[in-house]
């Protein structure tokens, strides 16, 4: 089973990319889902997160107070280092594990869509990766109809590497600027509609 990475700055159209993917029968996991799931009440991660952030990063609900945590972390690159610390190792088990049913399975193709991917060194384990990118200011412009303050933006963006440098790093470019059909077109490319 050859294995592509996914990844791309924030706002990029990497969820766009998997739903795309996903609608031509290529499986796809996506890591922000995976950082979702263990962080779920009575997941290990979260009891090891409000050990480190305190008892109020859980609300009353059980639920971990994720703008409260964003607001934090990406305020301080060293308390983004204890959150990575504690979720990647744990995320990066789950997509493994996929990959390892999936191939168990015999599928052929699989994508893991990872924001951190050159970050993390995760290409190590992929057959090729995939960037997805646009100009900054269509960047900018996306992120702030997310309901993102000038603020929040540059924050996130100074959390990842230069857009410009996974680009060079990575194995196939998809622009996103053009509209979903230019889009699609360009990941069929690179990964033909499975079955």
């Amino acid at each position: 089973m050859r294995v592509f990475g996914l990844t791309g700055g924030v706002g990029m159209g990497k969820s766009t990319s998997a739903q795309l993917l996903r609608s031509r029968g290529i499986l796809v996991v996506d890591t922000d889902d995976l950082a979702r799931q263990v962080v779920e009440p009575g997941q290990p991660a979260l009891a090891e997160i409000q050990a480190a952030f305190g008892p109020e990063i859980v609300g009353p609900d059980g639920q971990l107070r994720r703008d409260e945590l964003a607001r934090r972390v990406f305020a301080d690159p060293a308390v983004r280092q204890q959150l990575e610390g504690i979720l990647h190792p744990r995320i990066r088990a789950r997509w493994r594990a996929q990959m390892k049913r999936w191939r168990g399975e015999g599928h052929a193709i699989a994508v893991v869509v990872i924001p951190l991917l050159f970050e993390t060194g995760a290409e190590a384990e992929l057959d090729a990766t995939i960037c997805v990118a646009c100009t900054p200011a269509t960047q900018h412009q996306r992120l702030l109809a997310r309901g993102w303050s000038p603020q929040e933006i540059e924050q996130r963006l100074r959390a990842q590497w230069p857009t410009e440098v996974k680009i060079a790093r990575a194995d196939y470019l998809v622009w996103t600027e053009a509209d979903l059909e230019v889009h699609a077109e360009q990941l069929d490319r690179i990964l033909p509609a499975a079955g």
